[in-house]
C-alpha cells in the first residue's frame, strides 16, 4: 500500500475544473470521426477500406503515444509535457479541419492521436498536488468528463457536419482544446520532475508495438472476409504472433522499456488492464450497434432514424457517462474499487442482454444504452483511480498509461467485432443486416463482459499494487 504524502502546493478547484474542461474538449475531438465515416467517404471519395483506416489511425497513434507521455510526465513533470502535447493536438485538429483530401486528413488524425496521452499526464499533476482521497475524486471528474466529451463528439459530429460542414466538426472542438490548454497553463501549478535518470527511449519496443497494433487491426478488418482470403488472414495472424514474441523479448531486456512488463505483472495492474479491456470491448460493441439499429430499416425491426434523431436518443447515455466519472471516483473512495467494478459489470451485462432480448421500441434502446454507458464509466473510472493511487507517485503516468492502452485496444476490438458481425449478418445483395446479427452482437458483448465478475472477486477492497 503506497502512502501519498501531503502535497506541498495546493491544487485549487479552478485548476481541477480546467483539467476537466480540457478532458471534455479532447474527448469530443477524439470521437467526431466514427459517426461520420459514411459522410467522409462520400465527400472525400473514400473506399470502405480507406474509411476503416481513418477510423483506427487515431487509436493506433494514441496507444503508442500514451506510454511515452506517461513516462515523460513522470520524468520531466506532468504539466510541462501536457501543455506541449496539447499543442500537437491543436495542430492536428487544425490540419483535420482544413484537410482537402484523405492523406492530409490522415496526417491530422495522426497528430490528434497524441490527445490520448493527456489523461495520464493529468493524473500525474493531480497526484502531486492532492492527497490520495482527493486524488480519487479529481481523477474521477477528469475521467468522467473525457468519457462525456467522447459522447458529446459522437452526438454533435453528424448535425454539425450536415448543417455547417465537415471542417467545422473538427474546428469547434479544436478551438475548445486550445482555449482549455491556455487556461490549464495559467491555473495549474508547476510540478517538479521526479525522474532524472536520463534513460533513452525504447525505440525498438515502440516500433514493435506499432507493428503489433497495425497488424491486429488488419486481422480484425480482414476477419469477415476470411472465407475469400484465408491465406492472407493466416499470414497476418502468424505475423502478429511473431511481433508479440519479439516485443516481449525486447521489453524484458530494455533498460527503460516502452511498457514495463514487471509493472504489468503486478496483480493489481494486470487485473485492472484485463477488466478495462473486456469492459471497453463490450461497451464499444453497444456504442456501435445501437446507433446502427436505430438507423436500420429492416422488416419488423429498426427505426429509420436520422442523424439528429439518433443524437437525441443517445443523449441520456451521454449524460450518464459524464456523471459516471465523479460517481465512480467517490464510490471507489468510499466502498473500494471491487464494489464499484462489480456493480458496473452487473449493470452492463444486464443492459446488453436486455437489449438483445427486447428492442422493439426506441425507449428499449435508450434505457439499455444509458445503463451500459453508466456501467462503463463506473468501471473504467474505478480502475483508473485505483491504479493511479495504488502505485508510487513516480509511476503514476506509466501505470495509468497501461489502463488507457487497454481501453484503446478494447474499444478498437469491440468496434471491429461489432462491424464484422453486421457484415457477416448481411445477406448477399442486401444492404440491411439481419435482426439476428444485432441479437448475436449484444449477446456476444454480454457473454464477453460477464466473466469479468470472476476477476473482480479476486480484487482487494482497497486495491494495492
Amino acid at each position: 500500500m503506497t502512502t501519498t504524502p501531503a502535497p506541498a502546493v495546493p491544487l485549487g478547484k479552478a485548476a481541477v475544473g480546467a483539467l476537466g474542461i480540457l478532458a471534455l474538449a479532447t474527448g469530443a475531438l477524439e470521437s467526431v470521426v466514427s459517426p461520420t465515416i459514411p459522410l467522409l467517404e462520400r465527400e472525400l471519395d473514400m473506399s470502405q477500406s480507406e474509411g476503416a483506416l481513418l477510423s483506427i489511425v487515431l487509436l493506433i497513434t494514441g496507444a503508442l503515444i500514451t506510454p511515452l507521455a506517461g513516462k515523460f510526465g513522470d520524468r520531466y513533470g506532468g504539466k510541462k509535457v501536457l501543455i506541449r502535447l496539447m499543442a500537437v493536438v491543436s495542430a492536428g485538429g487544425t490540419v483535420s479541419a482544413l484537410a482537402p483530401n484523405l492523406p492530409v486528413l490522415l496526417l491530422g488524425q495522426v497528430l490528434q492521436g497524441a490527445m490520448v496521452g493527456a489523461l495520464p499526464l493529468s493524473f500525474i499533476v493531480v497526484r502531486k498536488h492532492l492527497t490520495a482521497g482527493e486524488s480519487k475524486v479529481a481523477i474521477g471528474v477528469v475521467s468522467g468528463l473525457f468519457v462525456g466529451g467522447s459522447m458529446v463528439g459522437m452526438l454533435s459530429a453528424g448535425p454539425v457536419a450536415e448543417q455547417l460542414s465537415r471542417h467545422w466538426m473538427f474546428a469547434l472542438p479544436t478551438i475548445a482544446v486550445a482555449g482549455a490548454t491556455l487556461v490549464v497553463n495559467r491555473l495549474m501549478p508547476d510540478d517538479p520532475p521526479d525522474r532524472t535518470d536520463g534513460a533513452g527511449i525504447d525505440w525498438p519496443g515502440l516500433l514493435l508495438l506499432s507493428g503489433m497494433l497495425v497488424t491486429l487491426m488488419l486481422v480484425l478488418a480482414l476477419a469477415p472476409e476470411a472465407g475469400s482470403q484465408p491465406l492472407a488472414l493466416v499470414a497476418l495472424v502468424v505475423l502478429l504472433a511473431v511481433l508479440v514474441t519479439g516485443w516481449v523479448r525486447v521489453e524484458r531486456r530494455a533498460t527503460a522499456p516502452m511498457i514495463d512488463l514487471r509493472m504489468l505483472a503486478r496483480p493489481a495492474i494486470w487485473k485492472a488492464c484485463v477488466l478495462t479491456f473486456v469492459i471497453c470491448l463490450g461497451s464499444t460493441m453497444a456504442v456501435y450497434l445501437i446507433p446502427q439499429l436505430l438507423d436500420e430499416r429492416g422488416d419488423g425491426y429498426g427505426f429509420g432514424a436520422g442523424a439528429t434523431e439518433i443524437g437525441f436518443f443517445l443523449l441520456p447515455g451521454a449524460l450518464a457517462a459524464t456523471l459516471a466519472g465523479p460517481l465512480g471516483g467517490m464510490g471507489d473512495r468510499r466502498f473500494g474499487s471491487r464494489a464499484v467494478v462489480t456493480t458496473g459489470v452487473v449493470m452492463m451485462t444486464v443492459g446488453l442482454l436486455a437489449v438483445a432480448a427486447v428492442h422493439t421500441e426506441v425507449w428499449h434502446l435508450v434505457v439499455g444504452k444509458t445503463l451500459i454507458a453508466l456501467a462503463n464509466g463506473l468501471c473504467v473510472t474505478a480502475m483508473m483511480t485505483s491504479t493511479a493511487t495504488a502505485v508510487d507517485r513516480n509511476d503514476t503516468g506509466i501505470a495509468t498509461s497501461l489502463i488507457l492502452v487497454s481501453r484503446v485496444l478494447g474499444s478498437a476490438v469491440g468496434g471491429q467485432l461489432g462491424g464484422a458481425l453486421l457484415t457477416a449478418g448481411t445477406p448477399s445483395g442486401s444492404e440491411v443486416a439481419a435482426e439476428s446479427a444485432y441479437v448475436t452482437g449484444f449477446v456476444t458483448a454480454g457473454v464477453v463482459v460477464s466473466p469479468a465478475l470472476f476477476v473482480t472477486r479476486t480484487l482487494r477492497k482497497a486495491v494495492t499494487a
